[in-house]
Parts: C-alpha cells; sequence; structure tokens
C-alpha cells in the first residue's frame, strides 16, 4: 500500500495527490500538523523526511520526501501508457525543464502564499515579482504552443509531468498575492488540465467551468 504523508495546504503535497489521482492508485493518507503544529520538525518525521517537508511518499521499504521525485516515482513506476513521463529522450529534457521551472515557482508564488498564510520568513515583493516572471514566460511559451496547434508544455496530446509540476503553485498564486489576469495562456492551459481524467481539487483550486 503507498503511504502518503501529506499536509492539505501544502501545493507540494497537492502535485503528489494530483499524480495519484491521475493513476487511479489507491493509497493511505497520513495527515501531517505542518502549521501551526510544527509536526513535520518532530523526530519521528524527520527520520521519514531529513528536511522536515511534506509530501512524503512511502512505497514498500522507498520514502521518497522530495515532491518531484515522488512524481517522477510514481509516473515511472505506475503509469504504462508513459504519457506523463514519456521514454523519447527530447521530450524527457523538455519535461525535466518545465519542472525545474515549478520548482522555482514553488519558491517564489509557493512562498509567497507561505509567507501571507503561514507567516513563513521571505522578501515579499521579490518572491512576487520572481513569481511574475516565470508566468510571462510560462505564458508567453504556452501561446505559442497554441498558436502550433498544441495544447501543454511539451508537444504532445497529452499532459505531462510538465503540466503538473507548475500547476499547483500557478493556481494558488492568487494567495500568494500574485494575479494571474494578464496571463490568458495559462488560464486557458489551467481550464484544459482540470479536465483531465482523474484530477483532483483542493481548497482554493476548483473543477473546471462546464463546457458550453
Amino acid at each position: 500500500m503507498l503511504i502518503l504523508h501529506d499536509y492539505e495546504l501544502s501545493s507540494e503535497a497537492y502535485a503528489a495527490r494530483l499524480m495519484l489521482g491521475f493513476l487511479g492508485l489507491a493509497h493511505e493518507s497520513r495527515p501531517v500538523d505542518v502549521y501551526p503544529g510544527a509536526a513535520n520538525e518532530a523526530p519521528a518525521f524527520r527520520r521519514l523526511s531529513p528536511l522536515g517537508r511534506v509530501p512524503v511518499l512511502e512505497d514498500g521499504g522507498l520514502a521518497l520526501w522530495d515532491w518531484q521525485a515522488i512524481l517522477i516515482h510514481l509516473a515511472a513506476t505506475y503509469d504504462e501508457s508513459r504519457r506523463w513521463l514519456p521514454q523519447d529522450p527530447a521530450r524527457a529534457g523538455a519535461i525535466a525543464q518545465w519542472m525545474a521551472v515549478g520548482r522555482e515557482l514553488e519558491d517564489s508564488s509557493g512562498l509567497a502564499r507561505r509567507h501571507l498564510a503561514m507567516f513563513v520568513d521571505a522578501d515579499l515583493p521579490l518572491a512576487q515579482e520572481r513569481a511574475h516572471r516565470l508566468m510571462r514566460q510560462m505564458d508567453e511559451h504556452l501561446w505559442f504552443q497554441e498558436q502550433a496547434g498544441q495544447d501543454w508544455l511539451v508537444d504532445g496530446p497529452h499532459p505531462t509531468l510538465a503540466d503538473l509540476a507548475p500547476f499547483p503553485a500557478v493556481m494558488l498564486s492568487e494567495e500568494g498575492g500574485v494575479d494571474r489576469r494578464d496571463y490568458p495562456a495559462i488560464r486557458r492551459w489551467s481550464e484544459r488540465f482540470r479536465r483531465t481524467p482523474g484530477f483532483v481539487t483542493m481548497s482554493g483550486v476548483f473543477p473546471a467551468a462546464p463546457l458550453g
């Protein structure tokens, strides 16, 4: 049985929940009271997650404590279709680049959100400026993709980890004071992504609007 050590309001943990939902994987969820309880700093949790971060995924004897490592593990181990992490080297490289953007968004937009909601120390204007710079880059790329008849950050008929990795931080950006109104291609992309079978919501992330 897969075990996810989870915190409902964590965007990184939400990424793991999305992957589990898309793959239809049964799992046990073990809540971690990150805020205000700081349970992630307890010695028992630190034995699972040396950095004291959620999520942690236990799969048999394996414990993964980095959210992107969890996404890669789930896609490589359980996605028989290979849609989320294609084996083609060129696409795999492009996916890795956008996953890096997803991590940068967690360190900027996500940091701004944690600063405002959980009082995590941060230079708020700098975090917001970094987030806007990344989202402008992403919006421009998605616009060019649409002109080429592509729906996703990396060419192909289905979203990949390139789309999943930045999605939580983008969708929760306004909770960190990062407005998405100036990013129309991102808004269209998020609608498409939320229609992917198996999509799950979280507080602040809603289902796509009905078609028609």
